[in-house]
């Protein structure tokens, strides 16, 4: 049985590997690394190490035993580039997303030129297959230069999730882009979401022709704040075309 989600832009989470480290502000109170730490030195625990770097090879599997469709989002408690896990690792997980391929696998980085580079090194002058999607996470205009990192990548279809997202992220360059998704930050130190913010990234999403999906506002839980975008749910998703690269969904904005 896939692993169950309350994450609403995806169906399920697969995590051959859990822990992670920090290495921005958007990091600050990760969500993974406060449910992990809660069961440290728990014995025979999942999480008996917390959030230390844990590779779980027995997982590498799981996805070719579900057998509906489903979207899969990668590595939820980790990330698969970090530099802890090994080339060979990582190979063992892409070589089962891409024989898993009535899946859509959604790989969501902070580490975003180790993805690029590894990608070149899988694909070569090609792309991964256009199930498996390839996304970075910013959360300010500081760190907006992962985007130019998965414009490079190759990749058939690219995401970007502004999650959590802490202040204006300025002008985007979408070329490439295929989807967009906007998150508050949820949990007891979360920090607040300005309304103009996600709108920046709406308006130049509805200009680029990029599916947008608005996650939350957050708060102390995920679910506080709601969804609603001034006044609507945002829910769009890429289109793929059978035998084609992703297009943006087409949709009224």
């Amino acid at each position: 049985m896939a692993g169950a989600t309350q994450i609403e832009w995806t169906d399920a989470t697969w995590n051959p590997v859990t822990g992670c480290s920090k290495i921005t502000r958007g990091c600050d109170y990760c969500y993974a690394e406060r449910f992990s730490e809660r069961f440290r030195g728990v014995p025979d625990h999942p999480f008996e190490n917390g959030f230390d770097v844990t590779l779980r090879p027995e997982r590498h599997a799981q996805p070719l035993r579900w057998q509906r469709p489903q979207r899969i989002f990668v590595n939820s408690m980790s990330d698969l580039f970090h530099k802890e896990i090994p080339r060979p690792f990582i190979d063992a997980v892409f070589d089962t997303m891409e024989s898993a391929r009535w899946h859509t696998f959604q790989v969501l980085t902070k580490r975003s030129p180790l993805m690029a580079r590894y990608l070149s090194y899988r694909y070569g002058n090609g792309t991964a297959p256009s199930h498996i999607w390839i996304g970075v996470s910013i959360e300010d205009a500081k760190n907006a230069v992962r985007l130019k990192h998965l414009r490079a990548a190759r990749a058939s279809v690219k995401f970007v999730s502004f999650e959590p997202l802490l202040g204006s992220v300025g002008k985007l360059d979408f070329a490439g882009i295929n989807w967009a998704i906007v998150g508050g930050e949820s949990g007891p130190r979360a920090r607040p979401m300005a309304e103009e913010w996600a709108l920046e990234i709406r308006d130049q999403c509805r200009i680029a022709n990029v599916a947008f999906f608005f996650k939350q506002w957050g708060g102390i839980r995920p679910k506080s704040g709601g969804r609603l975008l001034r006044g609507r749910e945002w829910n769009q998703y890429p289109r793929m075309p059978s035998g084609q690269r992703a297009e943006a969904l087409h949709a009224e904005y």
